[in-house]
């Protein structure tokens, strides 16, 4: 669940993204897992579900590969795009956290190499 004023934008990395509405300071909790918003989803349930509906976690979902889940946002914060130098990061499980000023209008990103399934990389 997003902690910031933050919504889904034009990016300037692959079209959409995560857009910081306000200022959000450096050490600013950005984004938490909360169980009912936001869903973990087992890789076997995955393979039950349609394939429309697979392709679409696997997009906006990131995986734990030592829980063998796929974690998806129920909100913008699925179009949160990778960077090389990231302006957030994960910290104490699944909370995301800036680790520098990220200023309003400017796209909010994480680094992807932490988590599998992501074979572009």
């Amino acid at each position: 669940m997003l902690l910031v004023n933050a919504r889904v934008g034009i990016s300037d990395i692959h079209g959409f993204g995560l857009i910081a509405q306000e200022f959000i300071p450096k050490g600013t909790c950005i984004w938490r897992f909360r169980a009912g918003f936001d869903v973990m989803i087992a890789e076997t349930e995955l393979l039950s579900l349609s394939a429309p509906v697979q392709q679409q976690v696997r997009h906006y979902a990131f995986f734990d590969e030592a829980r063998r889940v796929y974690v998806l946002s129920g909100d913008d914060d699925r179009f949160t795009n990778h960077s090389d130098e990231p302006n957030t990061q994960e910290e104490g499980g699944y909370d995301s956290y800036a680790i520098r000023d990220i200023r309003a209008g400017e796209e909010i990103t994480w680094s992807y190499r932490g988590w599998g399934k992501h074979d572009w990389l």
